[in-house]
């Protein structure tokens, strides 16, 4: 009777394989610690990896075993520090490999950098997702960033901090994924666009999204973002 009730209780505590619990709203770290139990094609330095990885798979093998999210880091590059501090520059893909931490946009940079040196036939870019915004330890947080590549004519994201080693499609048009991706982070999102770069576009559109209760349609708009304006 008790080992029932103890293996009831571990059951409640843990829940169980399969099921799939909403994100914490409130961050873009990930609601995990790195998997060590994730395969990956070891590499001695970044370069070295260059000449081992072939795929984005191989990419996000090695992101859900080795990044770790820097919550300190996410908070210096916060809308409201960036007010207060100015810019902030954003890891380079070694440096990412080394420290294995860092942010959304130091992974998506990662991300991106690294599939269009081993597989630029994919089409890498960025995809910027502009949230509602949210306070966090007193610090206002707003924009979120995404690996996108294109396989088979589908479209697929990853290198998201939010779900290391996660990759997400196929879809046909990013709209799709920012719905389901809405539902799944629990948070409202205003726009977004897909970028060759992370940084400021001088000329760039975002889709915004437009409610009446709910979102009806989306087009296109005059969205941009400051070079510094990275979120976490």
């Amino acid at each position: 009777m008790f080992k029932g009730f103890l293996i009831l209780l571990l059951f409640f505590l843990t829940g169980f394989a399969g099921v799939v619990h909403p994100a914490d709203p409130s961050s873009d770290a990930p609601d995990s610690l790195p998997d060590s139990s994730v395969s990956f094609k070891a590499a001695d330095s970044y370069e070295h990896a260059l000449h081992v990885w072939k795929t984005p798979e191989d990419i996000s093998r090695w992101v859900a075993a080795n990044f770790s999210y820097d919550m300190r880091r996410a908070m210096r590059l916060s809308a409201t520090q960036r007010t207060k501090n100015g810019g902030f520059p954003i890891y380079t893909p070694s440096q990412l490999f080394e420290t294995k931490g860092g942010v959304c946009v130091d992974l998506v940079r990662f991300g991106v950098e690294t599939l269009r040196s081993i597989d630029p036939s994919s089409d890498p870019k960025y995809l910027m997702i502009e949230f509602a915004r949210t306070t966090l330890a007193g610090n206002t947080l707003r924009l979120h960033w995404l690996a996108a590549f294109r396989r088979n004519g589908q479209i697929y994201f990853f290198a998201d901090s939010k779900r290391p080693g996660h990759i997400a499609g196929p879809y046909t048009d990013p709209d799709d994924f920012t719905r389901d991706y809405e539902q799944y982070r629990g948070r409202k999102i205003l726009a977004f666009r897909e970028a060759e770069s992370y940084k400021k576009q001088q000329h760039s559109r975002a889709r915004k999204l437009k409610t009446s209760g709910e979102f009806l349609y989306r087009e296109a708009g005059g969205f941009g973002t400051k070079e510094n304006d990275h979120g976490g």
